[in-house]
């Protein structure tokens, strides 16, 4: 508590004494969260999550890993080779992984705070079970490959066998295109110029553009450093608005990076100097339909000879991707201190 500064009269005199015996603290009714993070990656899954339900290997992907019809030239008769069958198709398949998050309530919590709470407990718990999940996800996200208790992320999907031989079951030895595209940029500054070669080389990796990029903020910062050199400013005398149509002038600095079209997020979980380039397509978060973000409701605790109740907030999800060829992972960069 600040006492002795302001109005507040010191500690230990007669006047502050007195007040504190009759004066009630002026509390904000609302609790402010500290600890947590914004993730761009958890919220574009969340957003774009799909749904899964029971069964052995809960999200199974038929995948094509070779030919199956093989081509061929003709003359003027239009005759062929007698076709054999060729079996190209393979199951990636991967199991929901469970996250919980309990929550207790005492008993003599209900009586002290009833009438009486300004922040009741109860609700800050249920509050805080779903930030926890989310922080917890979005960690594992950037850094779990061996254990598979949780969600095997990023550097185990988006990887060449390096990290992770077998994802999804399909082993990437054996099958070389269930590998992703992996460079190291080499202690250098991240630039639009190298960003736009390791597109280039997912797109040609895979025949398709990335959707979006992730990197750490120092690396993101590093990068947003080649761009804000090259802004221009166009105002129009007499009309009050700027380029933007922002009343207030014109804007600087961007909240996505954009390097042939796709944009590049920061975000706070992602290593510093490692950026992923994604793509939403074949990247999905699968969520069972009964247990995306469920409350199992309060159960009594007298069994256990103690007065209250606990609960449980349930989430059984996986991250899936189903196309690593069209994702790329960039390690080496420089970045910034943040």
């Amino acid at each position: 508590m600040s006492i002795g500064g302001g109005i507040i009269p010191s500690t230990g005199t007669s006047q502050y004494t007195e007040l504190s015996y009759i004066t009630r603290r002026a509390f904000i009714p609302k609790l402010v969260v500290q600890l947590y993070n914004s993730t761009p990656l958890l919220a574009a899954l969340l957003s774009n999550s799909q749904q899964a339900s029971g069964g052995v290997s809960s999200v199974t992907a038929p995948v094509q890993g070779s030919q199956m019809i093989t081509s061929q030239w003709s003359d003027y008769s239009g005759s062929f080779a007698q076709p054999s069958v060729q079996v190209g198709v393979t199951n990636a398949e991967f199991n929901l992984k469970l996250m919980i998050a309990p929550v207790p309530f005492l008993g003599m919590e209900g009586a002290v705070q009833q009438d009486y709470a300004i922040i009741p407990l109860i609700e800050a718990r249920m509050n805080d079970a779903t930030n926890s999940m989310m922080d917890t996800m979005a960690t594992a996200l950037y850094n779990n490959t061996t254990n598979t208790q949780q969600f095997i992320g990023l550097p185990g999907a988006v990887d060449d066998g390096t990290t992770l031989a077998t994802y999804g079951n399909i082993n990437r030895t054996t099958n070389t295109w269930w590998k992703s595209k992996l460079y190291a940029a080499g202690s250098v500054n991240p630039t639009r110029q190298n960003m736009l070669q390791y597109i280039s080389g997912t797109v040609k990796n895979s025949a398709e553009v990335p959707t979006f990029g992730v990197c750490g903020f120092g690396t993101w910062t590093l990068l947003a450093q080649d761009f804000v050199g090259q802004e221009s400013y166009v105002i129009t005398p007499g009309k009050g608005v700027g380029f933007d149509n922002d009343a207030d002038g014109p804007q600087s600095g961007f909240r996505a990076l954009m390097v042939a079209g796709v944009p590049i997020y920061p975000d706070p979980y992602c290593p510093e100097g490692t950026v992923y380039l994604l793509n939403s397509n074949y990247l999905s978060l699968y969520i069972h339909e009964m247990g995306s973000f469920a409350f199992t409701g309060f159960e009594s605790t007298l069994s256990n000879f103690q007065v209250g109740y606990v609960g449980a907030v349930l989430t059984i999800a996986e991250l899936v991707v189903t196309k690593p060829k069209a994702m790329t992972k960039i390690t080496g960069y420089n970045s910034l201190s943040i």
